[in-house]
This record gives structure tokens, C-alpha cells and sequence, in this order.
């Protein structure tokens, strides 16, 4: 069920500087009916590759435990789907894919991005373990397999469909243990000119601000585009273009070829790579000055929501993400301060979540019980909340916005 991390998954070494431990905690996004036990917990411990600089756990939960029911709903905020809709528009316009060409993507969830791919005349195949999720987007016509992608998976492609001009994996690669057989699957799946275009966290942004609730057993590794760069030119790739883009917290999109691949390497390469070695990401102290601060604002979170909830507020989270599940744990909040959590996800409406036993109900049952604070566990799409929850504020109530620093929004300072 849970195995120790002995040696790099992208390089291989057994060195490793020791960053952040949250001890044992529950599974983030192991939501539970009311009647379930408290669940299973599992050691949370962070540490950098000295050779490679990747940042991972230290130990790998089954990813049978973790992915294969999975209540976990691309978003459909305006900042994912405008986010979404620029791939498609620059897979068409930039990247030269043209109709009928066939995109493949690994975690495609319910095929709301491949569904984009298909209203611009592409073919479309999704691959994902989540059976429930494949299942719904089958529904909607988004051809989807249910299974892991594996070498064997993207071979099965292939023979039916044909080579594809793009693999696409969003938000996804930063789950999977073993990186090498998902390369080794997009290389044998790529036409000579395909492109792997891999979104993942940016390790700077977690590391710049403090997102350390982005810390989870579902997330294996914390990728720099060095990392990166190092992974894919080991499968004979070559990293060619490089967005950085505001999901999730602030992501990055990176886009290889083949190295024979005709397609000319982009000047932002180059330099981000020397912005990371900038920055410090190839040394030591960027992750200790990390792990200092992650220590004092999880107390500061704590101690702040405490102070109101004793002072006689009442404070509901708004938002149910894992990321607030991994937030609420860390800094030591549950039932006793946090009253409900809101999510507009109705397969976690009615269930708890792990660890704190918070409730989770509708958006609309959370309006109508008024609560004076919400803590924004949801912080990635804090500006696009707060216009949508400006009726809220008018009305006296306050966000708590914790990362990276722990902040009270109210209607004045909104409008200052």
C-alpha cells in the first residue's frame, strides 16, 4: 500500500537533502460518508535530489488506493477553460496540427480538454485510470480508456488509431511514479514531428509562494523545467518551447519533440533554465528558507482561525479541494473551527473531509448559513471568487486568503 522512495525517479541516485515532514496524514482527496472510520494515514516527507533537483515524497502511496475512483472534476472556471481553450487554439495555429490528426492525452479526467480538441476537427483519445471518470467521458463521446498510460497502453493507440501528432498530459505527470514507461509510451505513440506537451505545478511558484498545500500523497514530484529538460533529453526528446501559465497556482506547459524534429528551439528555453539557476534551484538554501516559512505560516493559519472561531465567529471553507484537505492538516484545523466546507463538485457534497471531518455541502446550503469568514481553500482562484462573492462581502463577511501569507478580505479592502 505504501513503499519507501529510495532512488531519484528521474535520475536514478540515492542523495537526498531532506526539506519538509507533515508526518503521517490522511489521504487528501479520500473524501468519506459520515459513516466511514477516520481512514488509513501515511508518512508526508519531502526531500530534493542533489543530482537532479527534483522535489518528491519520500514515500509512494498505491496509486490503485489513490486514483481509481477519483472524485477529483476538471474545473470549469473561466481561468481553466480560457487556459484550456489557448492549447487548442495554439496546437492549431502554432504547433501546425491540422484536421484529423490525432491528440492523445494521459489523465484526461472527463474530456473536457479533448472535447476542445474535437470541436476543432481533431481526433481525440483519452487514457485514464479513474474508471468513473473514463466512464463519463465515454458518455459525453470523448473515446476514453480506462487504464494507466503505459508503454503497452500507447501501443494499443496506435494500431487502432494510428501515430499521434500530440500527447498531452495536464496536471497529471506530477502523479506518476514511474515517469520513464510514460515517456517511453509518448516516444513509441509520436509522429517524427509530434509534440509532448506536459503541464505541471512550477516548482518556483510552490517554492516562491509558500504553496505548501500543494503537498499531498498524490503528488509524487515537484518539477523544475531543469528537471525536466535532464527527464525528457534521456528519452531522446528535446524540450522546444516553454509557457508559463496562471492554473493551479502558477503552472508551467512544456513542450518537446522528437530530436530530430524539425521544430527550432525557443529562445524562453535557454532562459528559464538560467532563471531557475538564478533563483538557486540548483543549490541548497531556496528549500530551507522554503521549509522555514511553511513552518511559521502554518501556525500563523492556525492561531488566526482559532483567535475568531474563540472570539465567537463562526468560519466555513470555501472550497473543497485536496489542497484544503492537505491545508486544514497541516495546520492542525478541523470540525471544531472550520463549521463546513463549500464545493460546487456534487460527488463530494454529503461527505467529509479526511482528517479534519469537515462536511462538505452545496455552495447554495453554505450562502444560507451565513457563516462571517470563509477560508479560501480554493486561494488559486481567489480573484475570480471574490468578484463572483462580492454579495458576501457587501454584507459584512470576510475571506481568509492563506497562501502565501495568511490575509483577511473584506469589502474595503477590496475596494481600496
Amino acid at each position: 500500500m505504501v513503499r519507501p522512495v529510495d532512488r531519484c525517479r528521474v535520475c536514478g541516485r540515492d542523495d537526498w537533502l531532506d526539506v519538509l515532514s507533515f508526518g503521517e496524514t490522511l489521504l487528501a482527496g479520500d473524501f468519506q460518508d459520515p459513516a466511514d472510520p477516520p481512514g488509513d494515514r501515511y508518512p508526508l516527507d519531502v526531500a530534493v535530489c542533489r543530482e537532479c533537483r527534483l522535489m518528491s515524497l519520500r514515500h509512494v502511496v498505491s496509486p490503485e488506493k489513490l486514483f481509481e475512483h477519483y472524485l477529483y472534476v476538471s474545473s470549469d472556471s473561466g481561468l481553466i477553460t480560457g487556459h484550456s481553450r489557448r492549447l487548442v487554439e495554439h496546437s492549431v495555429a502554432g504547433l501546425g496540427l491540422a484536421e484529423g490528426d490525432l491528440v492523445v492525452e494521459l489523465g484526461s479526467n472527463v474530456g473536457a480538454q479533448l472535447a476542445m480538441f474535437q470541436e476543432a476537427g481533431l481526433r481525440t483519445v483519452g487514457v485514464d485510470p479513474a474508471r468513473n471518470l473514463a466512464a463519463a467521458a465515454n458518455e459525453r463521446g470523448v473515446e476514453t480508456l480506462p487504464e494507466y498510460f503505459t508503454t503497452a497502453a500507447a501501443v494499443r493507440v496506435a494500431e487502432r488509431h494510428g501515430p499521434a501528432r500530440m500527447v498531452l498530459g495536464r496536471q497529471c505527470f506530477a502523479h506518476i511514479d514511474d515517469v520513464h514507461e510514460v515517456l517511453d509510451g509518448a516516444t513509441r505513440l509520436l509522429t517524427a514531428d509530434g509534440v509532448l506537451a506536459i503541464e505541471v505545478p512550477y516548482l518556483v511558484e510552490l517554492l516562491a509562494n509558500n504553496q505548501f498545500d500543494t503537498i499531498f500523497h498524490e503528488h509524487l514530484s515537484y518539477f523544475s523545467l531543469g528537471t525536466l529538460h535532464r527527464l525528457f533529453g534521456g528519452h531522446g526528446l528535446r524540450v522546444f518551447d516553454v509557457w508559463t501559465a496562471p492554473v493551479h497556482g502558477g503552472s508551467i506547459v512544456v513542450f518537446a519533440t522528437p530530436e530530430a524534429s524539425p521544430r527550432p528551439t525557443r529562445p524562453v528555453v535557454g532562459e528559464m533554465l538560467a532563471d531557475e539557476r538564478a533563483r538557486g534551484l540548483t543549490g541548497e538554501d531556496v528549500y530551507r528558507r522554503f521549509a522555514a516559512r511553511v513552518e511559521r505560516v502554518r501556525a500563523e493559519i492556525g492561531d488566526l482561525v482559532r483567535g475568531l472561531v474563540a472570539g465567537g465567529a463562526t468560519v466555513a471553507g470555501y472550497g473543497a479541494p485536496a489542497k484544503g484537505s492537505a491545508l486544514l492538516q497541516a495546520c492542525g484545523l478541523g470540525r471544531a473551527e472550520v463549521a463546513f466546507c463549500t464545493d460546487t463538485t456534487s460527488l463530494k457534497q454529503g461527505r467529509l473531509l479526511p482528517g479534519s471531518r469537515i462536511p462538505v455541502c452545496s455552495p447554495e446550503e453554505g450562502t444560507a448559513r451565513r457563516p462571517d469568514y470563509f477560508l479560501l481553500l480554493a486561494w488559486n482562484y481567489a480573484e475570480e471568487i471574490i468578484r463572483k462573492e462580492r454579495r458576501f462581502l457587501e454584507d459584512g463577511g470576510r475571506f481568509i486568503v492563506p497562501i502565501p501569507e495568511p490575509r483577511i478580505v473584506s469589502a474595503q479592502t477590496v475596494t481600496a
